[in-house]
């Protein structure tokens, strides 16, 4: 089993596009052997103590079976239709990627 935490910053004004390319995604990661753990939305009520320069958009935190999976999933044709709205909206992300210990 492979975790991933992604960090995602939105351009300004494109969460609605953003929805819109989550709304192709999110459904997609069961077909390929993986489970969306949580979506959360921070803010500064929500974060205990933070070094970084500025809060992400959304937190997401999904696992895979296999890296195998994950692979399979970046390239699912349905999703890379919409890759231009992912495009249009995610100013930055950070993909950070483990293993349960």
């Amino acid at each position: 089993m492979i975790y991933l935490t992604q960090l995602i910053y939105l351009k300004p004004g494109q969460e609605e596009i953003f929805d819109q390319f989550e709304a192709v995604a999110i459904p997609l990661i069961s077909r390929y052997n993986g489970r969306l753990l949580f979506r959360i939305r921070p803010s500064e009520e929500t974060v205990i103590e933070g070094h970084m320069d500025e809060m992400p958009y959304e937190v997401h935190f999904v696992e895979f079976h296999s890296n195998a999976d994950f692979a399979a999933f970046m390239q699912d044709e349905s999703r890379k239709q919409f890759l231009h709205l992912k495009e249009q909206s995610i100013r930055a992300s950070m993909l950070v990627k483990g293993e349960k210990l």
